[in-house]
């Protein structure tokens, strides 16, 4: 995957985490802040709790940070897949995001 490759579908994934909190928000009580600064998007829960997302170009990876820890992932057969092959990244998203805000929140692609 080129460069310019990995910016494009990196883009997808980030603007679809930033149209899943405004459908979150819109449907639910949740809250989620969601703030954007270039590759880097973090979502702030009303208790306070992060996560953040944030690209990793020269890696190619995607990178998310939550309470329950720090996880990297690669783009596989049309999946961000987690590197130590633990599950998909909108799965985690959504897993972490219920977690924080205590209410079940679904992210998807």
């Amino acid at each position: 995957m080129t460069d310019l490759e990995f910016m494009d579908r990196a883009e997808q994934l980030l603007l679809a985490v930033e149209q899943g909190c405004d459908r979150i928000n819109d449907a639910t009580d949740a809250d989620v802040d969601s703030q954007r600064s270039g590759g880097m998007i973090t979502l702030t829960f009303p208790n306070r709790t992060q996560i953040i997302i944030n690209q990793q170009k020269p890696l190619h990876e995607i990178w998310m940070a939550a309470k329950s820890g720090g996880y990297h992932y690669r783009l596989d057969g049309g999946q961000w897949l987690d590197t130590k092959g633990e599950g998909e990244f909108f799965a985690h998203l959504s897993r972490d995001a219920s977690a924080q805000s205590g209410l079940t929140l679904h992210f998807c692609a």
